[in-house]
């Protein structure tokens, strides 16, 4: 059995070490000889006038950031973003980064659905949720002042779904 086993693993070996040789690639016997590159013949260069000193361009005005943005949107007895906030929320984040040093509040807001108590810690959260959207994407922190208003200063009427949901939002300010 032992020596079926050599024999066989003997086989297989030459049979590998055989396919491997047969798909090398075979090597030319003499390389053909370079055909002679022509060296082009040295340009004369003709003399250019100097150009024209260029006027001093004026610096570019730096752009002054826009923090008129829209509300954000939350789910519905929640703090979680609506990803249709997410757009908002960038274009915020680019903005502030334009004027690292403005201090920001953010106003959280909820729906009249719930109690009193309950909406003033949902709209504390929603605008917890907004700041924490803007601390990983690396702004400071201690720019920014968190407000919960509960269910006051609706923008829209609580009587319908519609409402409710415009008013499930974080507003966001230039402290003055």
């Amino acid at each position: 059995m032992n020596m079926t086993k050599n024999l066989l693993f003997t086989t297989l070996l030459a049979l590998f070490t055989l396919t491997l040789y047969s798909c090398k690639t075979k090597k030319l016997v003499a390389k053909p000889a370079p055909v002679p590159v022509e060296k082009p013949a040295p340009t004369v260069e003709e003399k250019k006038p100097a150009p024209a000193p260029e006027k001093e361009e004026a610096p570019v005005p730096v752009e002054k950031p826009n923090f008129n943005l829209d509300n954000i949107q939350f789910e519905f007895n929640s703090f979680v973003l609506k990803t249709s906030s997410f757009p908002i929320l960038d274009k915020a984040v680019t903005e502030m980064k334009k004027s690292p040093d403005t201090k920001f509040i953010l106003n959280g807001y909820s729906s009249a659905e719930g109690t009193p108590e309950h909406n003033m810690q949902l709209s504390v959260d929603r605008a917890n949720a907004v700041k924490s959207y803007f601390i990983n994407a690396g702004l400071n922190g201690n720019n920014f002042t968190v407000v919960g208003h509960g269910e006051k200063n609706p923008i829209s009427s609580n009587n319908s779904e519609e409402g409710r949901i415009l008013n499930r939002r974080t507003e966001i300010k230039v402290q003055k």
